[in-house]
């Protein structure tokens, strides 16, 4: 594999220490939702995302030698408290990458964590936090297997890593719009770790203001990995991908030429899709909650009514995204306080970056 590196006879097992690293969340604009059954996860078609300023998870990654060989140790502690409850992911997490940072099974593991917001609501905290703690061990593989590790490999890698955790977690490592997933019109793009987007973006798509509306803080009734699963059931997921993999082509278009209203028309389309699919799977599941939908209505007539530039996006939850120029920003977010703020818990500013 790419990957993989043989262990450095040179670099022995010397110490422990603390590593600290930030990641951001992303919201995707073209939805990942679907994985094959037999590749650990490969998308069944592409997508592309914009990372989020002030919305991250910051990970400390303390490592110490192994007195014995034996089983993997590892202490999770979120927000303070220790999180049994994390530990299953994160050590299959472990496991999957181990084939390639071999130096990993010389050490133990405590990691303390936390997040800027809600955890497991919908707003992407896989994707921070694995992608947080994929780049702490590619700062420990920098210590102690190599420190001539380039700067282009290092992101490549803890890209590729992030995604045996958490597929989006891959797009999570870059800031700005990135790609994920195998696209003919998208050069470099790839199943096994995300890149910054390639082409021209316009001026209007560099400065997105994204508002998030937190309708309910408490964990969706099911996880991410569950719906991607349910996918290869879903009678609608064919039309599905060829729809996402088409929305990708528009999207090229779109980013070029400036035309933010046809980038919010997409992007809501994208978000709905990805809701219908989440309702026609078997079991079956709605993520949104009356206050979702009330906001989304409303959302469309302010829209009507004052020609502005506010379009929505959701992740699998009901928490909303709105995005909008940041030349509209005075109006819109005046707005979005007066009226919307009753209909949800917090509100959340960060902006696209």
């Amino acid at each position: 594999m790419f990957f993989y590196r043989k262990k450095n006879k040179c670099s022995a097992v010397i110490s422990n220490g603390i590593i600290t690293k930030r990641s951001h969340s992303n919201i995707a604009l073209i939805k990942y939702w679907g994985k094959h059954k037999k590749k650990i996860q490969i998308p069944l078609n592409s997508s592309i995302s914009l990372s989020l300023k002030g919305v991250y998870t910051v990970t400390r990654l303390i490592y110490y030698i192994k007195k014995k060989k034996g089983n993997l140790s590892i202490r999770i502690f979120f927000s303070g408290k220790e999180k049994t409850s994390f530990l299953p992911k994160t050590v299959e997490f472990f496991r999957n990458i181990l084939f390639y940072c071999s130096f990993l099974k010389d050490y133990n593991f405590i990691i303390e964590t936390y997040n800027t917001f809600p955890h497991s609501s919908g707003i992407a905290s896989s994707a921070s936090s694995m992608s947080s703690l994929a780049l702490c061990i590619m700062e420990m593989e920098k210590r102690l297997v190599s420190s001539l590790i380039k700067k282009d490999f290092f992101f490549k890698k803890a890209s590729f890593l992030a995604r045996l955790g958490s597929g989006s977690a891959c797009r999570s490592i870059y800031s700005g719009l990135v790609v994920w997933g195998y696209h003919k019109s998208i050069k470099g793009s790839n199943n096994f770790y995300a890149i910054p987007y390639p082409y021209m973006v316009h001026s209007i798509f560099r400065k997105i203001e994204d508002t998030i509306l937190i309708v309910d803080e408490k964990p969706k009734s099911i996880l991410s990995s569950k719906g991607h699963q349910l996918m290869n059931e879903n009678p609608y997921s064919r039309e599905r991908f060829k729809c996402a993999n088409k929305n990708m082509d528009r999207l090229i278009s779109i980013l070029k030429i400036g035309d933010f209203q046809e980038f919010g028309e997409l992007v809501e389309h994208e978000a709905l899709t990805l809701h219908a699919m989440i309702m026609t799977s078997n079991p079956y599941f709605l993520l949104m909650k009356p206050n979702t939908i009330k906001i989304i209505h409303s959302v469309w007539d302010f829209r009507m009514q004052n020609k502005k530039n506010i379009y929505f996006t959701l992740d699998a939850g009901a928490n909303i995204h709105l995005l909008y120029p940041f030349e509209e920003k005075k109006f819109i977010k005046k707005w979005i306080y007066s009226d919307l703020f009753s209909f949800c818990k917090k509100i959340i500013e960060s902006f696209c970056y």
